[in-house]
């Protein structure tokens, strides 16, 4: 996928034996990216920060869980980080997936484990002359 766009999509984990579809917001703009989950009591699936290569967890209200994932979708790291930390950078890191603390687990989302991210097609009108 070329160029993100602040919205909406589905995070896809596992295999074809068990595949758990996530609902997924997506934050790609400056802003979006500096506020992710800032000031939320929770999040309803995972947000997708993107392009992002660290986190932190500085006036969060809840434990989040985080997943550095590289440009493939591979998931290089995931860790749980409560209120108040600075996450380490990950030099190989293109985007980030954080979520509620324990999500991942039962996602089975782990280090080696390969994410699909899928955003809805927009339609695009012809223009009009």
């Amino acid at each position: 996928m070329g160029k993100w766009r602040n919205g909406s999509g589905t995070l896809t984990v596992g295999s074809d034996s068990e595949v758990r579809e996530v609902p997924l917001r997506i934050a790609a703009s400056y802003r979006a990216r500096a506020r992710g989950l800032l000031g939320a009591d929770g999040v309803d699936g995972a947000l997708l920060i993107t392009p992002c290569g660290s986190v932190h967890t500085f006036r969060m209200r809840f434990t989040i869980d985080v997943a550095y994932l590289d440009r493939r979708f591979n998931v290089l790291a995931v860790r749980t980080m409560k209120p108040g930390r600075l996450g380490r950078p990950r030099l190989r890191a293109r985007h980030v997936v954080e979520s509620e603390a324990g999500a991942m687990d039962k996602w089975g989302l782990r280090p080696g484990t390969r994410v699909r991210v899928s955003v809805p097609v927009r339609e695009v009108s012809p223009p009009v002359r």
